[in-house]
């Protein structure tokens, strides 16, 4: 038996290397009874859904398996899955047919998740609900102006409102629910695509996951979008073309969302006084990561204007 190394670990999990081709992962060691009982449970959900995704047999990508669960020692062993995150740093240094693969791969998944299980019906679906706007005007009326210009306070409050007025329609569908350069990993050697992670598995708003974390990070959401439509299931649903005005809509907001989310996130962690140089640092880290996002804001609205113009 190969020997536990590389101990890590996340929110819920202890993860550790179990040879080469294997991870073992546990619950913190601070659980309780039914914390760890409720830890369990989650995996052999996520072990259903994995096998579920993984006999599509579709060869565009990798779902590393799980191969045993111990239910009496609270512990899982888990294929590894090769290669490294699939981080925009990556991406920018493949080559131009494995980043078609990758597309491709993409879009594949996103479709097998979808139709995996049954596709709700059309609904009308606020964007609104997406975003914690109390927590996003806490910001922006009573932390922004400490370390952003009016102009940057005012332009973030007009994304705001904004937002606040789109609505579209839309179907629920079986998702990921957590597609970011975390979950995804890429082999260049191999041109192996993987997706791991799938504790957040639900049924989400069908554009939500085409138009997600890992697409804006890497910056291929209208390719794609643009595969989806051809691969989906014509019979199931149908998808307005990558160039209909209200996919354009939609595909702005819902970039928009996720940016704004992020700036949520990080926002809340902001400290006016900082006690500490850890503190101090945490706050500087976060102000360049929320600026960042806002200049990404900045570039989607200029990238969208400007294919409206050019139309």
């Amino acid at each position: 038996m190969s020997k536990l190394k590389n101990l890590i670990h996340g929110r819920e999990t202890y993860i550790s290397d179990f040879g080469s081709d294997f991870v073992m992962k546990r619950p913190l060691p601070t659980f309780g009874d039914d914390a760890r009982d409720k830890w369990l449970k989650k995996q052999h959900n996520t072990k259903d859904i994995i096998d579920q995704i993984h006999a599509i047999g579709n060869p565009r990508y990798n779902i590393p398996r799980m191969v045993h669960i111990k239910d009496d020692e609270y512990q899982l062993l888990e294929e590894r899955a090769p290669g490294e995150h699939l981080t925009p740093e990556l991406y920018r240094t493949l080559s131009r047919r494995q980043r078609y693969e990758i597309i491709d791969g993409i879009a594949a998944f996103l479709v097998d998740m979808n139709e995996s299980r049954e596709i709700g019906p059309i609904i009308t679906h606020k964007i609104a609900e997406d975003i914690k706007f109390t927590r996003l005007d806490n910001f922006i009326n009573n932390k922004m102006d400490k370390w952003f210009t009016l102009s940057e306070t005012k332009n973030l409050g007009r994304i705001r409102d904004n937002i606040g007025t789109v609505e579209y329609e839309t179907r629920l569908a079986w998702s990921h629910g957590d597609l970011n350069s975390g979950n995804v990993l890429y082999d260049p050697y191999t041109s192996k695509l993987s997706f791991i992670d799938f504790a957040e598995a639900n049924y989400n708003f069908i554009y939500r996951d085409i138009f997600g974390p890992l697409q804006i990070e890497l910056d291929i959401w209208t390719p794609v979008y643009d595969a989806y439509s051809q691969m989906h299931n014509k019979d199931m649903y149908n998808m307005p073309g990558p160039r209909n005005p209200n996919l354009r809509n939609i595909m702005k907001y819902r970039i928009l969302t996720a940016l704004l989310r992020r700036i949520i996130k990080a926002s809340d962690d902001l400290r006016a006084n900082p006690k500490n140089n850890k503190s101090i640092d945490n706050t500087n880290a976060k102000v360049a990561f929320i600026r960042e996002q806002l200049n990404k804001i900045e570039y989607i609205e200029q990238a969208f204007r400007s294919t409206t113009n050019t139309k």
